[in-house]
């Protein structure tokens, strides 16, 4: 069921039992005609309606009940709402306190409520006067308490009716949206509160790897592309640094192969041993005097060319060979292809068997780790990031703000020196850590850039705005199920909270998930002013 369908059929139900409230702000209001108690003629009928609402640390109090007469019956109810998701309390002791100046106090307690979030205690205060009035909550592991004040116990109902209509000073104007309306909804409040806010500049960035963050990874000779270990790399694979990631077979010249270079240096050490005995032979016998000179010079010649031929040999099997023989394990006759960083394979251009030229690009390894922002600053703006400590942006498919903050290991690496002579603008780089590798190279993001300036100033959550045809408006909690629109004038914006500087005061407290059905029900003739499934 949509959030209107169910605020529509939450609408109908509370008109169809037609139970009236009052909500006449956030401490004390009076009204009439709730009949509440056992009937006690037009007087009892008339007896004026107390509302107060209270917020303590956990929960938020919305009370209703008649004025208190000695010696009658006056019915509360107690609607009781968690402040951590802004729905009903389900369960648990409420107690109605009443306590003298003297000390002395009566309970009236109701242990579960009638409805999820309504509790029903009734009072009967004994004697007529003034008392400090409480209502508590007790749960199995919670326990709150809201205070309302003194208030009076008044000898009748006569005496009630009168000091009403005294201090009766009218009827606000008011939107109304009933508990059982917020709680079936998504919906939360906050209040407005002083803050210090950091100014910042708007400008466009994109997300980057890092410069030593990357790195792609290209065939370092001819040959057969083949993998190293069981799977082929995949976009995504996590790779160390030195890493082997695939190997090559080399292509020979000719139809040269493996067993032929091996062949060729056995050759030419044969050839270098015979060289050798034969020069030992030579020497001997030229020693004796019984042969020339002329052929011990072409015996060492011979044992010369034999070594030469024979090293040449050996750098062939070893260019071969690559670096497999020295780390051992790895296929003989293949080069070791290895990423240069840790990181990430974000790309594969290469498929196994290929072959491959050399300079082929294989892989694209990024280290997601850590990324670097590139912000475009508009050349009006250089001066003011000059001081820049940090800065916070939004990406599309994310609810949340990301953070470059210094403090929390971020750091600004540059501001360019030159002005792009089209853009005219200069790229300010900021390094941030990406947890949980949310982020992805390349993305755009909205940058809000810290300016280094901030001021103290009343604040609400950015969610609590709402824009009517251009105006920015908020709507006000005044009472438990009462609200009213204001149209704010807005100042800077850091992160979640954006300053208000015309039409809130401190501690005010403004509706930030469920706004728009609040406009809702103001521009709505179908929904009720007031009524309570109580």
């Amino acid at each position: 069921m949509s959030t209107i369908v169910r605020l529509m059929a939450v609408a109908l139900l509370t008109t169809a039992l037609g139970c009236e409230s009052n909500g006449h702000g956030m401490i004390h209001g009076h009204g009439h005609g709730h009949g509440h108690g056992p009937g006690h003629g037009r007087e009892d009928a008339e007896r004026p309606a107390e509302v107060v609402t209270l917020f303590s640390a956990s929960t938020e109090l919305f009370v209703e009940y008649p004025a208190l007469v000695a010696g009658q019956e006056s019915a509360f109810a107690a609607h009781l709402t968690w402040l951590s998701d802004f729905k009903p309390v389900p369960s648990g002791r409420v107690s109605v306190v009443l306590a003298g100046a003297d000390g002395s106090e009566q309970r009236f307690e109701v242990n579960e409520p009638v409805v999820p979030g309504i509790f029903r205690p009734v009072a009967r205060p004994e004697v007529a006067g003034k008392f400090s009035l409480a209502i508590e909550l007790d749960v199995v592991d919670t326990s709150d308490r809201h205070d309302l004040g003194q208030v009076t116990v008044y000898p009748s109902v006569h005496d009630a009716i009168h000091a009403a209509k005294e201090g009766n000073a009218g009827e606000l104007s008011e939107i109304a949206f009933l508990k059982e309306q917020q709680w079936q909804t998504d919906f939360a409040t906050a209040p407005a509160q002083e803050q210090v806010l950091r100014a910042s500049l708007v400008a466009n960035g994109v997300l980057r790897p890092r410069r030593d963050g990357e790195v792609r990874v290209s065939t370092p000779a001819p040959g057969r592309l083949v993998t190293s270990g069981e799977r082929f790399p995949w976009t995504g694979m996590e790779v160390e640094r030195d890493q082997v990631i695939v190997e090559i077979a080399p292509q020979l010249a000719g139809d040269t192969d493996f067993a032929s270079l091996e062949l060729a240096v056995s050759q030419a050490q044969l050839s270098l041993d015979h060289a050798e005995r034969e020069l030992k032979r030579l020497e001997d016998l030229y020693k004796e005097g019984a042969v020339p000179a002329k052929r011990r010079i072409e015996a060492q010649h011979q044992e010369a060319t034999a070594r030469a031929e024979l090293a040449a040999a050996e750098s062939r099997l070893a260019q071969y060979h690559g670096t497999q023989r020295a780390t051992g394990g790895e296929a003989a006759g293949r080069i070791a292809v290895r990423s240069p960083i840790a990181g990430t394979v974000v790309q594969v251009s290469a498929t196994p068997g290929a072959f491959l030229e050399e300079g082929e690009e294989l892989f694209y390894v990024v280290d997601l780790d850590r990324l670097w922002l590139e912000v475009q600053i508009p050349e009006a703006e250089i001066g003011r990031v000059r001081s820049t400590t940090g800065a916070w942006f939004e990406v599309e498919g994310f609810d949340r703000r990301f953070q470059v903050d210094v403090e929390a290991g971020g750091r600004v690496v540059s501001l360019g020196g030159v002005v792009h002579s089209r853009r005219r603008t200069v790229p300010l780089v900021l390094e941030l850590a990406n947890p949980a590798r949310a982020l992805r190279v390349g993305m755009f993001a909205r940058v809000h850039v810290l300016t280094g300036e901030s001021r103290g100033a009343i604040a609400v959550p950015i969610a609590a705005i709402v824009d009517e045809h251009g105006r920015d408006v908020v709507y006000v909690q005044t009472g438990g199920e009462s609200f009213e629109r204001r149209f704010v004038k807005l100042g800077i914006r850091d992160g979640a909270y954006v300053e208000v500087l015309q039409g809130l005061d401190a501690g005010d407290r403004v509706v930030t998930d469920g706004a728009y059905l609040i406009r809702l029900s103001a521009a709505s003739t179908s929904l009720p002013v007031h009524g309570h499934a109580h």
